[in-house]
């Protein structure tokens, strides 16, 4: 059996395929659409259409995965500005999934024609033309990410697109954020699906100041982050949270994730934040969720 046997193409709502991980017990994508995700979780909150018209854009994909998001920012990026110069780094644990996504010609879905990009990425961990420089490092990404600092990448857009929280809780801490926030341009945007209150946290604790994203086939949100004085220029296209989403700042689910020397295993960071929770004084989740529900039962009755 090939290790791409363990991916098995699985529709999703807009026509575009995902893979479910047996090692996270989760779909790589949501299944309202993996390739709208793309697109409106990635690529519009970080302006990639704007940042287009430089000469030079240089993307960060944390967890590179099928290689959608990347995808996604090529052609907005050159269908904007054909002679933009991309530089490109993807980080990516399993080498197996974008290659799987190839050999499952997941793209061809997508009518899409950087496919010969993304498989030369994919197999060869880098991919070189007149107009791109890019290369996927396989490993962990809190070791990749280190190594990504210490050359000075400094990316226009971060895509930050792990597993949920709980089942990747080691690429979600405040150390792991830091050092990804280290990667951004000043004037540089980071978008990620997620809009736990822990990851906002982390966020906050970056030097970020956050924001939400319209939710893509769901309820929730995302977020969008940029370094302050980006926030305050730009502070139409860094939209504000909701009462809600600041009240939901200020329970014990704000409570982040830690790893401190970036090597301890997921159940240890879990187990330390769960201790955290346990002593601390913020208000219980469960009374924020169970006043907002009400909240909004009476707005919309």
């Amino acid at each position: 059996m090939s290790e791409f046997e363990n991916f098995i193409p699985q529709a999703t709502a807009d026509g575009s395929f995902t893979f479910f991980s047996p090692e996270f017990n989760e779909s790589f994508h949501s299944h309202f659409g993996a390739k709208q995700e793309s697109y409106f979780k990635f690529v519009e909150p970080t302006q990639l259409a704007q940042a287009a018209q430089k000469p030079v854009v240089r993307l960060l994909d944390v967890c590179y995965g099928l290689g959608y998001n990347t995808a996604a920012a090529l052609q907005t990026i050159w269908t904007v500005n054909p002679s933009c110069y991309v530089e490109l780094i993807g980080l990516e644990l399993n080498p197996a999934v974008p290659q799987a996504a190839i050999a499952n010609h997941l793209f061809d879905q997508w009518v899409y024609e950087y496919t010969p990009i993304l498989t030369q990425l994919a197999f060869e961990g880098q991919a070189n033309t007149e107009r791109l420089q890019a290369k996927l490092i396989i490993g962990d990404a809190r070791i990749s990410i280190q190594a990504v600092n210490q050359a000075g990448f400094h990316a226009d857009a971060i895509f930050l697109d792990p597993f949920s929280p709980p089942q990747c809780p080691q690429l979600w801490t405040v150390e792991f954020i830091q050092q990804v926030s280290v990667c951004l341009q000043k004037n540089g945007w980071l978008a990620t699906y997620s809009c736990a209150a822990s990851v906002r946290t982390a966020m906050k604790l970056a030097g970020l100041n956050i924001g939400s994203t319209p939710p893509v086939g769901r309820r929730s949100p995302g977020t969008v982050a940029a370094y302050p004085q980006n926030g305050e220029c730009f502070h139409n296209l860094l939209p504000p949270l909701s009462q809600e989403e600041q009240e939901h700042l200020l329970t014990r689910a704000a409570i982040p994730y830690r790893d401190p020397q970036l090597n301890d295993p997921p159940e240890a960071i879990i187990v330390r934040r769960q201790q955290e929770q346990q002593v601390c004084s913020l208000e219980p989740t469960s009374h924020w969720r169970k006043r907002w529900l009400m909240k909004n039962q009476t707005t919309h009755s």
